[in-house]
């Protein structure tokens, strides 16, 4: 496979990620948008935000080329997980237009350095923190996937919304049948608890 191609592929993976990520906001009150749904205080424009951050340092300053962005919410005398809510001050806008110029921002990174391109990542230890960009690339793919799953999850705590993309949930069967569905998973779940309860010597 040649160069071209298989950073066409990896950029196509990213980006499919990202639009998957931001949909998750789609007809959702500012309420909404930014409630904790978690112990740990996971919220939709938070990992937006989160993702919009990470992506501006890893595409920007480990490859010489900043943004220029502010992000106070990364500076020393910040509160801890300040890039993982909105503050009243935030709009919605504000991350999601953040988000879309870390996009416009990776597009010149991508046409301008190969996927050996050496790069440096200043928050990484010191004996790992030499990068390539396709290092990077497949890095920025499981971040925005993992926080995409995360927003899958919360969406769903939402409002019962749920699906991969815009135009394809990837979930089959019937909309209608989830109740039933979610109600043999709970008694199965608890028919295994009682068979284990029974027999102690069976796995955990």
């Amino acid at each position: 496979m040649n160069e071209d191609k298989a950073k066409a592929d990896l950029v196509r993976y990213l980006q499919t990620a990202r639009e998957a990520l931001v949909w998750k906001l789609d007809g959702l009150s500012e309420y909404d948008v930014r409630r904790p749904l978690t112990p740990t205080g996971t919220n939709l424009l938070g990992l937006v935000k989160h993702v919009a951050s990470v992506e501006l340092g890893y595409f920007g300053d480990t490859f010489g080329r900043p943004s220029g962005e502010p992000l106070p919410w990364f500076e020393d005398d910040a509160e801890p997980n300040a890039d993982m809510w909105a503050t009243p001050d935030e709009s919605r806008e504000d991350i999601v237009g953040l988000y879309r110029r870390s996009w416009k921002h990776a597009e010149t990174v991508f046409a301008e350095l190969p996927l050996d391109a050496v790069g440096r990542v200043p928050w990484w230890p010191a004996e790992r923190s030499e990068v390539t960009l396709h290092q990077i690339l497949v890095h920025m793919i499981a971040e925005t996937d993992r926080h995409a799953g995360h927003a899958d999850i919360v969406r769903e705590l939402v409002d019962g919304s749920a699906g991969l993309r815009e135009g394809n949930d990837n979930l089959g069967g019937d909309p209608s049948g989830w109740e039933e569905h979610r109600n043999r998973l709970e008694e199965a779940a608890k028919a295994a608890k009682e068979a284990k309860t029974a027999d102690p010597g069976l796995p955990a």
